[in-house]
This record gives structure tokens, C-alpha cells and sequence, in this order.
């Protein structure tokens, strides 16, 4: 039996060993402009989703239906969102080509998630994703109206609805 410990244990302390030369050597490519490997996409995407999916239970989906909090939450979203996500008729900016990963063109996703996870994101953002954190500068009702706008209605806008929306309802003094 301490044979068998004394050989996992020595494993152990070169498999850190290997993995701190590995850091030391500089040979791991951290520059935005250089993609994953699949193992590394593998386990960003794997724990991504199960930290979300543990995380987000706590937070309980109010009515999102009111024409108002869409609104409010439209305001937002023209105001934190579009520079990066863009919007129907209005392309993201051009610093969006130096990140990495591209943030999503949410309007065109089919895979928009459902309103709880799309809060806990936009509440909580994502390391090493670019997508900020909202949660320390906005209140709950900022952001469920955001997730309403998001989750209800940019998706089935065009682009003369998102213009006509940016007319009638947007003003710089949103928060």
C-alpha cells in the first residue's frame, strides 16, 4: 500500500511540475488574436455551463411581458449592448474584431438562452469572455428589463423596428 502511495503521490508532484514548466516556458498563446485549442474550448465550454446552470437557480424569473420593462430594457441595451453585440441594422464595432471569443450577434442567434441565464450572464459576466459584469452598476430591475428586451424582443426585430425604436424611445440619459 505505500508503494502504491508513494508512486501516485511522485506522479502527482511531476505532473505540477511539468505543468508549472509548461507555464514558465511562455509556450501557451494567451494573445486575443489566436484561437483555442479544442481541449481548451472544450473546458471553458463545459465548465462555463455548469457554473452558469448551478448559479442561476437563485434568481426567480419575474413577469417580463410588461411593453414598459421591454422598453426600459431596449434603452439599455442600445446604451450597454450594441457596441459589441450590435443590433438589427447596426453592426458592432470595430474593436469586436480583436476579441476573443467574438461576442455573439445576439439578434441572430438561435441559441439565445432562456431569461434566468441571460440574467445571471449579464448580471454576473464571463472571465476571460469580454462580456462585463452589470450586476455592480445596475439594479435587479435594470437588468431583468435588459433580459426582457434581449430574451423578447431584439431577436423578432428588424431593422427599420430597431430604428424606429432607437427614434421614439432612446435618449442619452440612461444610466
Amino acid at each position: 500500500m505505500k508503494k502504491i502511495i508513494l508512486t501516485v503521490l511522485i506522479t502527482v508532484i511531476v505532473m505540477f511540475g511539468a505543468l508549472w514548466l509548461y507555464m514558465l516556458s511562455g509556450t501557451y498563446d494567451i494573445s486575443q488574436l489566436t484561437p483555442h485549442n479544442a481541449i481548451t474550448k472544450w473546458m471553458i465550454k463545459t465548465t462555463k455551463h455548469h457554473s452558469i446552470d448551478k448559479r442561476m437557480k437563485e434568481n426567480t424569473v419575474p413577469d417580463l411581458s410588461n411593453p414598459e420593462i421591454t422598453i426600459s430594457g431596449f434603452k439599455l441595451y442600445n446604451k450597454l449592448c450594441v457596441e459589441c453585440h450590435g443590433a438589427p441594422g447596426v453592426e458592432a464595432s470595430p474593436m469586436t474584431k480583436g476579441l476573443y471569443p467574438k461576442p455573439p450577434t445576439i439578434y441572430k442567434s438561435k441559441n439565445i438562452p432562456e431569461a434566468q441565464e441571460a440574467f445571471w450572464i449579464i448580471k454576473n459576466g464571463i472571465k476571460m469572455t469580454s462580456m462585463p459584469a452589470y450586476g455592480p452598476s445596475h439594479n435587479d430591475n435594470d437588468l431583468w428589463a435588459l433580459t426582457a428586451f434581449t430574451s423578447n424582443k431584439l431577436g423578432k426585430m428588424s431593422a427599420n423596428d430597431y430604428k424606429d425604436w432607437k427614434e421614439k424611445y432612446f435618449d442619452n440619459t440612461v444610466k
